[in-house]
Formats: C-alpha cells, structure tokens, sequence
C-alpha cells in the first residue's frame, strides 16, 4: 500500500518467531537467498554490518551485470525493529529511509516494512518489489 504522503507499506505474516525473521535481514548466509535476488539473478556480495551506523553491501549480478544495492543502519533493536538508508546507486544517487518491524504472532511473526521517502516515479515498482521479496524471505525461513 502507499499512502498519502508517498510512504510504501508492505505487511507479511512470517513462518518464523522474530528472532528468526529479523536474522533474515541480517545474517548473511540467510540475507543472500533473499534480499535483493532476482529471479535468473545470482547475490555474488552480501556485506552487512548490523550496528547503528553500519553498512550493507548485497551485489545480484544480472546478465552479467552487477547492480549493488546499499545502505546505512539507522536502528538495529534485535529483534524487533531495524532502520536503514537504502539505495540503487546505478539507478539512482537518491536514498530512502527503511523500517521493519517485527511482532509476535502466533508461533511466527508479521512483519511490517516502510520505505520512506521514494520518488514518486519509483513507488509502485518499489512497492511490487518489496512485496515479491518478502514473500522470498519467507520462502527463505521455511527452507
């Protein structure tokens, strides 16, 4: 959904309790089957540093292209929520502001993103993409 003020928002119930799901975001091993991979694509870097001013670095080679994906960790609140400055930087120098948050829910969790401050011209391909990779992500906790 995008709101009035142009804020995505992307909500997913989880497989997996919030500590889990928040290792999603920030363990590599896990982070690289999801985040940022398209399909025929192939994660070829995923560099994260999960600290309040660290940084993450996931690569997806695409043809034979590398289209780096990055950001700036805002708030790290394991395990419930994680802030970040993310950006395309071959698409755009612009950066967004992203905000997950995880609750507990039944033996698993949901999950609410909130991509901040997205041009206009992005938004709803931004919106899509978030949705597909959340439902990765939980194909990645179920695996």
């Amino acid at each position: 959904m995008i709101d009035s003020h142009g804020v995505i928002r992307v909500e997913r119930p989880l497989p997996a309790g919030p500590d889990q799901a928040f290792d999603g975001w920030v363990v590599p091993a896990v982070t690289s089957r999801w985040l940022f991979a398209t399909p025929g694509g192939q994660i070829v870097r995923c560099d994260i540093d999960a600290r309040p001013g660290g940084a993450f670095v996931v690569t997806d080679r695409r043809d034979g292209e590398d289209v780096e994906h990055v950001g700036t960790y805002l708030e790290v609140d394991r395990p419930r929520t994680l802030a970040f400055t993310f950006g395309v930087p071959k698409y755009s120098s612009e950066l967004s502001r992203v905000v997950v948050t995880i609750l507990p829910s039944g033996s698993g969790s949901v999950m609410t993103l909130e991509n901040h401050d997205v041009p206009p011209e992005w938004r709803s391909q931004t919106e899509q993409g978030w949705t597909d990779l959340l439902g990765r992500l939980e194909e990645a906790l179920r695996g």
